[in-house]
């Protein structure tokens, strides 16, 4: 007799209990506890969180700060705008370029966060966020546009040091390598023949993906300066580039035919470029054509690996988001059609939750300040934000999250 009368009351708590807590994984603004979402696997989808709104020209380019929920972007308006891209709010907007800004990032030596800028103008600036974004120093050297401009991690896997230096890519033709500390060009990279567009430093920093209008991607040796490889196939400008994370090394690997996955403290084995020939190509680092992604109805403008390793995320003119499954030999699986009113320029994912003060993890796989440590090389699933930003033609910013 007791039994019955107290089972209907633990189920009805029980029934409460699932009630509230699937409240409280609503209301919490960066969840990562989705009760049944493993970050791992999360894909954006639409509609977006938020659409931020300031911009009066297109947008060229977003990143993401390494720890706060700070995210910049850059426009053709010559402004760079800050964003708190969990409350949406536009934070500050910094100006000093007087041209189009093309690339913004976040890193720098360890503790000591900065943000980098490149433009029309020729100059790359730097910012430093703890003083108000104020202008700390500009790197004039370039012959043309700066288009493209990534910090460049230092020291291995399993011993991380400050990362110093920040590479450019230009219209110029070369790629610069800079000091941040002094504001020096410490190496000038030649090699491709016509604008190179983008630069994708490996997660140690060991390696330099360039990518651009001579159709071809190259890969370099950061120290020495010197190519490793070229990476042709393409049948239009190259628009980006990006080197894959050890994460995705087992799915890769698989797709390359390879009977095991290279190390994980290994960097730069896969990479992955984007054409205006509206295809994506999978490489490994001897150049060899691993896989043809195709399905954008124009030219893919901005490419990003899973921090999970299983997808490959892309945008383009076509205004879609498209999620490649990496292991199922690269098959579109997801599109986020209508994305944006316009051409979707660029996308960046999230760094991953800081839980070692001295790793942050970049937006693809890649450590920004010091290494990735040598059991985490950014499959950490714990650590993963699933928040995506994305810029625009039509002047918005849009931020997708779990």
């Amino acid at each position: 007799m007791y039994t019955h009368v107290k089972l209907p009351k633990i189920m009805e708590l029980e029934s409460q209990c699932t009630n509230l807590q699937h409240e409280l994984d609503s209301a919490t603004p960066t969840s990562l506890s989705r009760k049944n979402q493993d970050p791992s696997t999360w894909l954006p989808r639409s509609p977006a969180r938020h659409t931020l709104q300031s911009h009066r020209l297109p947008i060229t380019c977003v990143a993401f700060h390494p720890i706060f929920t700070s995210l910049a972007s850059g426009s053709e308006d010559t402004t760079i705008k800050i964003w708190d891209w969990e409350l949406g709010e536009l934070e500050r907007t910094i100006k000093g370029h007087t041209k189009a800004v093309l690339d913004v990032d976040f890193g720098g030596p360890r503790g000591g966060t900065l943000l980098a800028s490149c433009s029309s103008d020729l100059t790359i600036k730097l910012w430093d966020p703890s003083d108000e974004y104020k202008n700390i120093r500009t790197l004039p050297g370039h012959d043309h546009s700066v288009s493209a401009i990534r910090f460049v991690p230092s020291g291995a896997a399993e011993a991380p040091s400050t990362g110093n230096l920040l590479v450019s890519a230009s219209r110029d033709r070369t790629l610069r390598i800079w000091d941040v500390s002094t504001g020096y060009c410490v190496k000038t990279l030649r090699g491709h023949a016509d604008w190179v567009r983008d630069v994708a430093p490996s997660f140690d920093g060991r390696w330099l993906l360039s990518a651009g209008n001579d159709q071809t991607a190259r890969l370099w040796d950061a120290a020495s300066g010197d190519a490793k490889a070229t990476f042709l196939g393409h049948e239009h400008v190259v628009e980006c580039c990006t080197i894959a994370s050890p994460a995705a090394y087992p799915h890769l690997a698989a797709l390359a035919g390879l009977k095991k996955p290279p190390a994980a403290s290994s960097s730069a084995e896969f990479v992955a470029t984007g054409s205006r020939d509206k295809s994506i190509k999978i490489w490994d680092a001897r150049g060899t054509l691993v896989k043809t992604l195709v399905g954008h109805d124009n030219w893919v403008r901005g490419l990003v690996f899973h921090p999970g390793g299983k997808y490959l995320l892309s945008v383009g003119d076509d205004k879609t988001i498209r999620c490649w499954d990496l292991a199922q030999e690269g098959k579109c699986v997801k599109t986020l059609d209508d994305v944006h009113g316009h051409f979707v320029s660029c996308i960046r994912w999230a760094p991953n939750v800081i839980r070692d003060a001295g790793v942050v993890e970049a937006t693809n796989g890649t450590a920004v300040n010091g290494g990735g440590r040598k059991d985490d090389p950014g499959g950490n699933k714990a650590n993963i934000r699933c928040v995506i930003a994305t810029g625009s033609v039509d002047l918005n910013v849009r931020v997708f999250a779990s």
